[in-house]
C-alpha cells in the first residue's frame, strides 16, 4: 500500500555545504557586544556618551542693509495703505473732476469747430464782394529733408 514516489530525494553530506561566516548587523546606538565574567559574549545596553555641548559663537552685528530694509518695510507698507485709503476717500471727487475735464474738452472742440463756421458765415453775408470769388494758387517746393522751401503765389 505504499506507492513509490515519482522522484528521488537526495541530501548532501554535511561536509559539502559551504557556508560563509554570518555577517553581523550594524548595532544601534547604545548597544554593544560585551564579554561577561564567565566568558560568554552577548549584546548589552551601554550608557551613551554625554552629548557634546554646542560651541557658543559671539553674536554678529546686523548688516546696515538689513537694518535699513527692516526699517523701510513697514514704512513703505504703511505709505501704500495710506495712499489706498486716501484714494478711496477721494474717488467721488476724482470722478467729478474727470466729468468736468471731459466737459471742458468737449467745449474746446466745439469752440474750435464753431468759430470758423461762424466767421465764414458772417464774411459771406457782409456784402462787398459782389458774389465773385478769388482763386489763389500757391506752389511750394523744397529739396532734401532740411532744404529751404521756396514758393510762389498766383492770383
Amino acid at each position: 500500500m505504499h506507492e513509490p514516489t515519482p522522484y528521488k530525494i537526495t541530501t548532501l553530506p554535511p561536509h559539502t555545504i559551504r557556508q560563509g561566516p554570518i555577517q553581523p548587523l550594524p548595532l544601534p546606538p547604545g548597544v554593544a557586544l560585551v564579554t561577561l565574567p564567565d566568558g560568554a559574549r552577548t549584546l548589552a545596553y551601554t550608557h551613551a556618551a554625554p552629548p557634546q555641548p554646542v560651541p557658543v559663537t559671539a553674536p554678529q552685528p546686523i548688516p546696515a542693509w538689513a537694518r535699513t530694509t527692516a526699517l523701510l518695510a513697514p514704512t513703505l507698507g504703511g505709505g501704500i495703505g495710506a495712499a489706498g485709503v486716501g484714494l478711496s476717500y477721494a474717488a467721488p471727487g476724482l470722478i467729478a473732476m474727470t466729468h468736468a475735464l471731459w466737459s471742458a474738452a468737449a467745449l474746446l472742440v466745439a469752440a474750435t469747430v464753431a468759430v470758423p463756421v461762424i466767421a465764414r458765415g458772417t464774411r459771406r453775408t457782409s456784402g462787398g464782394g459782389g458774389g465773385t470769388t478769388t482763386h489763389i494758387h500757391q506752389q511750394i517746393t523744397a529739396t532734401g529733408i532740411f532744404g529751404k522751401a521756396n514758393g510762389t503765389i498766383h492770383h
